[in-house]
C-alpha cells in the first residue's frame, strides 16, 4: 500500500518545505512528481527550484517542456505521470484519484488556511478508508518535521 504524508506547514512556507523534502527524496534515489493546481504556480515553482539555494539545484522541468519523462522532478498540474515517479506532491489541494502507483504521496497544506486543512482531513479519511498507511508532521517553531 502506497504511503500517504500529511505536511502541515505553519512556521515555514511551502517555498521553505518543498525544496528540502525534494531533495531529501533524490537522495533515496526516487523520482518525484509536484502537481499544482494552476501553470502559474507551476511557473514560480520551476524558478524556485532553480534559485531556492547557491550552492545547489534540484534537477527539474515542467510538463511543459519536452520530454517530460526524464525529469527527476516534474512540475505538473496534470494527474499522469509520464516520469514514473515514486513520490507524488499534491500543493493547493491539488488530489489524483488513484495513489497505487507511488510509494508515497505527500500532502503539502497551509495550516493557516482553514478550507486547506478542511481539504487534508478529507484526503486523510479517504486514505485510511482505503487502507493506506497515513502520518501527519508538523512543523515546531524551528521549522523542523515532527511526526505526530
Amino acid at each position: 500500500m502506497t504511503e500517504v504524508f500529511f505536511y502541515h506547514l505553519q512556521s515555514r512556507p511551502l517555498e521553505a518545505a518543498l525544496p528540502q523534502l525534494l531533495e531529501k527524496c533524490l537522495e533515496r534515489g526516487w523520482r518525484c512528481a509536484v502537481q499544482t493546481t494552476s501553470s502559474e504556480r507551476v511557473d514560480a515553482l520551476d524558478q524556485l527550484l532553480w534559485t531556492y539555494d547557491e550552492a545547489s539545484f534540484l534537477p527539474h522541468g515542467t510538463d511543459r517542456q519536452p520530454e517530460p519523462a526524464r525529469q527527476p522532478i516534474l512540475l505538473t498540474t496534470s494527474e499522469s505521470n509520464p516520469n514514473e515517479a515514486a513520490v507524488r506532491f499534491l500543493i493547493d489541494s491539488a488530489s489524483i484519484p488513484d495513489l497505487s502507483p507511488y510509494e508515497r504521496v505527500i500532502h503539502l497544506f497551509d495550516g493557516n488556511d482553514s478550507d486547506a486543512i478542511d481539504q487534508a482531513r478529507g484526503a486523510w479519511r479517504e486514505a485510511r478508508a482505503g487502507g493506506h498507511e497515513v502520518a501527519y508532521w508538523q512543523q515546531g517553531p524551528d521549522g523542523r518535521w515532527q511526526r505526530r
